[in-house]
């Protein structure tokens, strides 16, 4: 089955790629530092799509004997990758690069195009202007995906709420790429105008911790969902409030729940029932609530109900391991 975020996904690649191409001919004819950082970014951009899609892929294979549970949890390790090839391969390189050129500061060169001088400047501007133009389409087509799966609550509110690393790291990229490139053209600009080519420099500097820090944030967003991510706690709620309105139910001990992928989420209840019902009635009980649980939320696609008195539950839970 498609999902929902691989049109944004292949969008933001594409338009990386051709970024990539066009920031790399920059630099080799200006010698800017921080365009070489933005290539290196939009490159490692690239691969990170490619990783996602990758995720996205062996994440769709059943369950087998193996793996019971099914191998949603593939996107939320390689969303993981991602996060470290970010922080490797584009903010220390963007950084070291930066450090290099404030020690050895040089102008922007002209660039020699069909015969022609033309100023590095220039050439630099109309780069990056076209990269601006690409990344805020991808950036609107990842917004477009999010917003449409998660409401418009506030940006970080929805993305800290989202369990699908593969949409909403894409639509980090692109922002954190926004940023990235208007800090460039922010250093291209002032280097330019004050002479002082050490300024492209510390751009790539500040492009590289812009990449760390996003680095930084995915990491602890995908490492909650890797070690099991309980489901949202207004879902937990309503799974309570489905059982405790049940007559048969004296008691909900407890509720578990865990993300095994961005749409399956298992559930598991621990219920004290009322001792006069027969075995059938108790049957009968959990058939019903399994399908309301299910009815309540699509992603709840495992749902295991276990009776047991509060009295035992409360034992068993406080006994040491």
């Amino acid at each position: 089955m498609a999902h929902h975020g691989s049109g944004a996904i292949y969008t933001a690649a594409g338009a990386n790629l051709a970024i990539a191409a066009a920031k790399f001919v920059g630099s080799w004819f200006t010698g800017s530092s921080a365009m070489l950082a933005e290539g290196v970014h939009s490159v490692v951009d690239t691969a990170n799509q490619i990783l996602l899609l990758v995720g996205l892929k062996r994440a769709s294979r059943p369950a087998d004997a193996r793996f019971p549970f099914g191998y949603g949890r593939e996107v939320y390790f390689y969303a993981f990758l991602v996060a470290l090839l970010i922080f490797l391969g584009g903010g220390a390189f963007a950084i070291y690069e930066g450090i290099h050129k404030i020690g050895h500061p040089e102008p922007a060169a002209d660039a020699v195009i069909l015969g022609r001088a033309i100023p590095g400047f220039w050439v630099n501007l109309a780069i990056l202007g076209f990269a601006v133009a690409a990344e805020g389409y991808s950036c609107v087509v990842a917004l477009r995906a999010f917003w449409s799966e998660k409401g418009h609550a506030p940006p970080i509110t929805a993305i800290r709420r989202s369990k699908d690393p593969a949409l909403f790291t894409v639509l980090i990229e692109d922002v954190a790429a926004l940023l990235g490139l208007s800090v460039a053209l922010a250093g291209v600009i002032l280097a330019e105008v004050l002479d002082r080519p050490a300024l492209d420099g510390w751009a790539s500097i500040v492009i590289g911790l812009i990449l760390i820090g996003m680095a930084a944030f995915l990491m602890i967003e995908t490492h909650g969902l890797l070690v099991g991510e309980a489901a949202a706690p207004s879902v937990v709620a309503a799974i309570r409030e489905i059982a405790a309105a049940e007559p048969e139910v004296r008691h909900v001990n407890e509720v578990l729940t865990q993300h095994l992928g961005p749409d399956d989420v298992l559930v598991n209840l621990s219920l004290d029932v009322d001792d006069r019902i027969s075995a059938g009635e108790i049957e009968r009980l959990v058939s019903r609530m399994e399908a309301k649980v299910r009815e309540r939320d699509a992603r709840l696609t495992r749902v295991f109900i276990e009776i047991q008195a509060r009295e035992e539950h409360a034992r068993t839970r406080a006994t040491p391991a």
